[in-house]
């Protein structure tokens, strides 16, 4: 049972957070500093080393908590379809992802501006890396699922070029996946069109030729839907 103590920490840690959240929507990344929180929060910046060790671990935690509230949503929108319909989960959660980033636009960049990698403490778990590895399970996980319930169509192995082959059998075998390298890479290719589609968009790289990519979107996640061997259906009301 948490002491009043441990509980107090936690608020504490909990409004840290918040606050970071909106100075990051209020004014962007760069204005997250120790500073400017420990004066929204009328404590000096040496306090808040109590609860973070410096300005990068307080990043690295608001980002794990911005990546689990994603990763939440995400899961909730593929509960809201029939089960047995992979077609309907497929492109609810991923519409679910652009409606999220479009919302987020400022928690967007924080988490995918830059790659999540790991610290270099040896033995302590990451948060911020595990929670992008929830999130990415997200979808690798429907995946699998769509394989199991209805294979689509891949490559087989040795029409896959070598160097490519290399590189995919050792993220298959890090991930510990037991799959065909064929599925390996038609999830990649369907990952690298979705986020590099709401990417461009959330970053402002297609007011060049659209102003509004929502019909661009929906061409793409038909063309995924051909790759897949799913059944495309536009959005409801549209």
């Amino acid at each position: 049972m948490a002491t009043r103590r441990d509980r107090l920490r936690a608020a504490t840690v909990r409004e840290i957070s918040e606050t970071a959240r909106r100075i990051l929507i209020e004014q962007g990344p760069d204005a997250v500093t120790l500073r400017a929180i420990a004066r929204e929060m009328g404590m000096t910046a040496p306090a808040l080393y109590r609860y973070f060790g410096s300005h990068g671990e307080l990043l690295r935690h608001l980002i794990g908590e911005i990546f689990t509230e994603l990763t939440a949503e995400l899961m909730a929108a593929a509960k809201a379809v029939p089960p047995d319909d992979m077609s309907a989960k497929i492109l609810e959660v991923a519409r679910q992802f652009r409606r999220w980033a479009l919302a987020h636009p400022r928690e967007y960049a924080l988490l995918f501006g830059v790659p999540v990698r790991g610290t270099d403490h040896q033995g302590e778990t990451d948060f911020a890396q595990e929670c992008a590895r929830q999130f990415g399970w997200t979808f690798m996980s429907l995946f699998l699922e769509m394989w199991k319930k209805k294979p689509f169509p891949i490559p087989a192995d040795e029409d896959i070029p070598a160097d490519l082959r290399v590189q995919l059998v050792r993220y298959r075998d890090e991930r510990g996946l037991a799959l065909p390298l064929g599925v390996v890479l038609v999830f990649l290719k369907c990952w690298i069109r979705l986020q590099g589609g709401v990417s461009l968009e959330i970053f402002g790289h297609l007011e060049f030729a659209l102003t509004d990519p929502e019909p661009m979107f929906e061409q793409m996640l038909a063309d995924l839907a051909e790759i897949l061997d799913l059944t495309y259906a536009p959005p409801p009301g549209s």
